[in-house]
């Protein structure tokens, strides 16, 4: 399988990460790697290469390869409290026990599952799937076979009853992201992007008000953060490209209502035009087609309630997520941005929180067509 190069962390890639991994590079070079990180993980104990893997925001990613193995080694963003390990091995080890192929935490020469290094920060070691990922999708068998595993992984956990460990971030939290943005407006009335993400603020509030308070369904343990990028294929070209085999990028395990989940997948896939790109829409097709991946894989099916919080799910969360890049826009504050394309990371929020807006409004259109298709499995 091709070595996949999928962002490894919770944010949204912009287009300056999409680059290549960079050339192979000797693991035991201090200028490629502090010898500090090399001695805590008994498996880089012998000789060994690396290389930066490109896609990430928050984690700086690395392709480690030995004699024996290949792993991911990470720098762990330090906005992440270190309990995400916790979570992350509790989750992959059930997974693992069911046959699900998921990355698996190896321990610190200590023991432990990451190792804090001072002024280094936190690293973490994680076993390398292979595999491929994907911007948007590819075909309508792709998007079948990523909602199947969705709906594998849910099966899996359908008996985890262990808590999780918050994640040291408010996330998925629409209450916060809305009273951050009021404050961001409230702060930045002079801002140079205010005339323009000021009206867009007041729509998203309006937005939120229409479609009125958040479904109260059952919580699952869902991944988080399902954009297609932490969605592993068996290859760039198919029949491999339309074969998921696993998710990536488990920093957000968490409880929550499945259309927390699903909403947030649809949000990516459902819009090939991507993010930030011109011709946005709702493709139904990839909807109703990862929709029955997920149903024909997850047998617990769907609770009445579920069935119709799914309906307004991609709004809720593509609003959300307008909401959030507007007060990035307002306070400078996301973690990256294409140089080459903006002139400053308030610029390239914009256009994100644009990009979203313009994927709520696309969403708005389907909903009808959306609700029909999810009220008639009933």
């Amino acid at each position: 399988m091709d070595l996949y190069t999928a962002s490894m962390s919770p944010g949204s890639r912009s287009d300056s990460s999409d680059e290549a991994p960079s050339d192979w590079c000797n693991g035991h070079d201090e200028k490629v790697l502090p010898g500090a990180v090399r001695r805590a993980f008994p498996a880089l104990g012998g000789p060994f290469e690396m290389r930066r893997l490109g896609g990430g925001l928050l984690h700086a990613s690395h392709h480690v390869r030995t004699r024996d193995a290949e792993y991911v080694l990470q720098r762990v963003s330090d906005v992440f409290a270190p309990e995400i390990h916790a979570n992350i091995e509790a989750v992959t080890a059930h997974l693992s026990a069911r046959g699900c192929p998921t990355p698996r935490l190896l321990r610190t020469i200590d023991g432990e599952l990451s190792a804090a290094l001072g002024s280094l920060g936190r690293w973490r070691l994680m076993t390398h799937l292979g595999g491929a990922s994907f911007t948007t999708i590819q075909s309508i068998e792709q998007a079948r076979s990523a909602g199947a595993l969705v709906g594998r992984f849910q099966a899996a956990m359908r008996d985890f009853d262990r808590p999780l460990a918050p994640m040291g971030i408010p996330y998925r939290n629409t209450p916060a992201y809305l009273a951050a943005l009021e404050g961001a407006l409230a702060r930045h009335g002079d801002h140079r992007l205010a005339p323009s993400m000021g009206p867009l603020a007041r729509r998203v509030f309006e937005a939120f008000e229409v479609l009125g308070p958040p479904p109260a369904v059952r919580a699952r343990v869902i991944h988080g953060d399902l954009k297609l990028q932490n969605v592993l294929f068996e290859s760039r070209e198919p029949p491999g490209r339309d074969r998921a085999f696993a998710l990536i990028d488990l920093d957000t395990l968490m409880w929550a209502p499945l259309w927390v989940e699903l909403g947030d997948a649809w949000r990516s896939w459902c819009n090939p035009a991507g993010e930030e790109g011109a011709g946005t829409r709702f493709d139904m097709r990839i909807f109703e087609a990862s929709l029955a991946g997920f149903l024909e894989a997850d047998s617990g099916g769907l609770s009445p309630e579920e069935r119709e919080s799914l309906v307004s799910s991609p709004e809720r969360l593509t609003l959300e997520l307008c909401a959030r890049y507007v007060t990035d826009a307002l306070e400078e504050s996301y973690f990256g941005w294409n140089e080459s394309a903006y002139p400053g990371r308030g610029e390239h929020n914009a256009a994100r929180a644009l990009g979203q807006w313009r994927c709520f409004e696309a969403a708005c259109e389907a909903r009808a067509e959306r609700a029909a298709l999810l009220r008639s499995l009933g």
